[in-house]
């Protein structure tokens, strides 16, 4: 058995033996299944969390999801990132004819085959964003939104140097390179959290002997990690949210409501001048944004109704009323999803998939209706002048 990228550590009376495979190589997955042959263990570790376990067992399960059940769940997000991951990983096998992820599945089918403890040993990737998310400020937020579209988007080639680089990575990492490269706090709940995370569960798994199978990258770290004791409720604890947004959300539907209120007692008629403004304004631009994403006829009623109320409440948004009714008439499923990454191509396509519609109704209207709220303050404003 070649003993390329196998680390034997040995941690009180536990044998621990990480293989340090690529996550787009055929040759790791079948180390992976040799090595755990021989070695015989008493648990297998794999680099995914529970989330991303059941997503491979229940493989093509995910393209017969109602939407609806996957935002109720509180899924959304993670499905987010699996179609930015897919997409990411669907390039490189069209255009290197490799699959990724192959070694995990592996590794789950060799520990059944053994009889091994399998343990799911990488911390929740909606922890490790929300972590992220919490650590880059305003900036970076855009920047990362911006990023993960561009990945999902993206049909730029990737180079062979680029894929040697990938091949020593896990996909996360892989993904968020460029971007890491520009926040270097980033590396700590990317990756140092991750490898003590990865670190404390491989050497508290049950048995004498550990396999753990793991991105290359992260063998290093788990060397240095697993020497210490680490706190997995520290590094599962999500980040507490700053208030200045909130005060922020708060404050400008409160001064626009405090003006018009004010106006009404010195000035009923300029009142509802003010009034009709703002509803028309925001009413109006909503609705016309939903109608450039060519939304159901409800769905720009709905925008043209909803937004000059929801741009009064920083908890709601007229996209997201339109986007549900858009999506109730024309319920996408998570076959359109999957489909992104080939009808994003044209024009005609990124229209006709009933995901991408939802999404263009949903940016539009909110665009829309923050246009109509600009529009519609200063000349609240500007009758508050007026009328003084």
């Amino acid at each position: 058995m070649s003993e390329d990228n196998i680390t034997r550590l040995q941690i009180n009376d536990k044998e621990i033996i990480l293989i340090g495979t690529a996550h787009v190589s055929k040759a790791s997955a079948e180390q992976v299944k040799e090595v755990i042959e021989i070695e015989q263990p008493d648990a297998v570790c794999i680099e995914l969390d529970a989330e991303r376990y059941q997503s491979i067992k229940d493989g093509n399960k995910w393209k017969d999801m109602d939407i609806f059940k996957v935002i109720k769940e509180k899924k959304a997000s993670l499905l987010l990132m699996n179609l930015a991951i897919s997409s990411f990983q669907k390039r490189m096998a069209k255009q290197f004819g490799i699959e990724a992820g192959q070694e995990m599945i592996q590794g789950i089918e060799s520990a059944k085959e053994m009889d091994a403890e399998l343990v799911l040993a990488d911390r929740n990737i909606q922890i490790t964003f929300s972590r992220i998310w919490g650590s880059i400020g305003l900036k970076g937020k855009s920047m990362l939104l911006m990023q993960i579209i561009a990945g999902i988007f993206s049909k730029e080639s990737i180079s062979e140097e680029e894929l040697e680089k990938i091949k020593q990575q896990d996909t996360i990492n892989a993904m968020l390179q460029e971007f890491t490269d520009h926040f270097p706090k980033l590396k700590k709940p990317l990756i140092d959290e991750r490898d003590q995370y990865l670190s404390q569960k491989i050497k508290t798994a049950p048995g004498d002997k550990i396999v753990a199978v793991l991105g290359a990258a992260h063998v290093p770290g788990i060397q240095k990690e697993i020497q210490k004791d680490h706190d997995l409720k520290q590094l599962t604890t999500k980040p507490p949210k700053s208030i200045t947004p909130k005060v922020i959300g708060w404050a400008i539907p409160i001064l626009i409501i405090g003006i018009i209120a004010y106006t009404f007692i010195t000035n009923p008629t300029a009142g509802w001048q003010q009034m009709m403004s703002w509803i028309l304004w925001n009413g109006s631009l909503s609705a016309i944004g939903t109608i450039i994403a060519l939304g159901h006829p409800l769905a720009i009623l709905t925008a043209f109704i909803v937004a000059p109320f929801t741009s009064l409440n920083p908890l709601l948004s007229a996209g997201l009323f339109a986007g549900f009714i858009q999506a109730y008439f024309l319920r996408p499923t998570v076959r359109d999803f999957e489909n992104l990454s080939e009808d994003v191509f044209s024009v005609k396509g990124f229209w006709h998939n009933k995901v991408t519609r939802v999404l263009l109704v949903v940016v539009l209207a909110n665009l829309g209706s923050a246009l109509g709220t600009f529009a519609g303050g200063a000349d609240v404003i500007r009758l508050f002048f007026q009328n003084l």
